[in-house]
């Protein structure tokens, strides 16, 4: 089961689940805790091969790696700890995953934050993924991953965010980076699929004006999707909760507390 950790708040009933990216830990949602504990209980979890989710001989992880695996994941730890139903808010590639669960599991989502959200890979970023599939076996991962970093968060003001994360990224294995990264291939059908279909689930969301490899296409599927909304953090890149947080925290206690009322 993945390593997670509850924050237990005995005047409300409401969950407020948090989904990290790839390469990333639990640890990344630090200036998150302290404000959404206030309102509510929260989980959250280091992914597979993350943070303290390292599979061990008594404890492996089903060595399927696809969106759908590791989406269960997520699920065991929702019926280990008997959560029937919880707000989401994800960042990144936890966006991906959250959106899969909304899909597979419509019953335990009461409503989606997602940050730094991915729903189409544009020209440069599909020329990134194929260069990483290319080299992914023979060049040191971390090399990689910085090189995805910098692409995704260019500026000086994200410097703060890209460090967190390849920071985070260097307690990863090599091995285990190809695993993840294997997950490209079904990447595209995917967010497709989640373009096209409107879920009918309350979804916020916050995207860095910055964030100029994915923020183009949530304004367009923001258009079609008719319980969605985009808040846009101004002077901000790709990883919103760790650049702006207490905008982020701000606006996303708003939306959720907001329908509760």
């Amino acid at each position: 089961m993945l390593n997670h950790y509850t924050y237990l708040n005995e005047h409300t009933t409401k969950w407020v689940s948090f989904v990290h990216g790839a390469g990333g830990s639990s640890s990344i949602w630090f200036r998150q805790i302290r404000a959404f504990k206030k309102e509510f209980n929260v989980l959250i979890l280091d992914l597979r091969g993350h943070g303290n989710s390292k599979p061990t001989i008594k404890d492996t992880f089903n060595n399927e790696y696809t969106f759908n695996a590791i989406t269960q994941d997520i699920i065991e730890v929702l019926a280990h700890l008997k959560i029937q139903k919880s707000h989401f808010i994800g960042i990144s590639l936890g966006t991906i995953l959250i959106r899969n669960l909304a899909e597979k599991k419509p019953d335990l989502v009461e409503s989606m934050v997602l940050g730094g959200a991915i729903l189409k890979l544009n020209v440069r970023s599909q020329i990134l993924m194929r260069v990483g599939n290319l080299f992914k076996s023979v060049v040191p991962y971390m090399m990689l991953y910085k090189l995805f970093a910098f692409i995704i968060m260019p500026k000086k003001n994200h410097k703060e965010s890209r460090i967190l994360f390849v920071n985070e990224a260097k307690k990863l294995y090599q091995k285990e980076f190809i695993r993840w990264f294997k997950l490209t291939a079904e990447i595209n059908p995917l967010l497709r699929f989640f373009r096209a279909k409107d879920i009918k689930i309350p979804t916020l969301y916050v995207m860095g004006a910055q964030d100029h490899l994915f923020l183009p296409s949530i304004k367009r599927v923001v258009k079609d999707h008719l319980q969605s909304s985009l808040y846009v953090v101004e002077n901000c890149g790709h990883v919103v909760n760790v650049e702006q947080p207490e905008d982020f925290n701000t606006k996303t206690i708003g939306f959720l507390k907001g329908l509760s009322i």
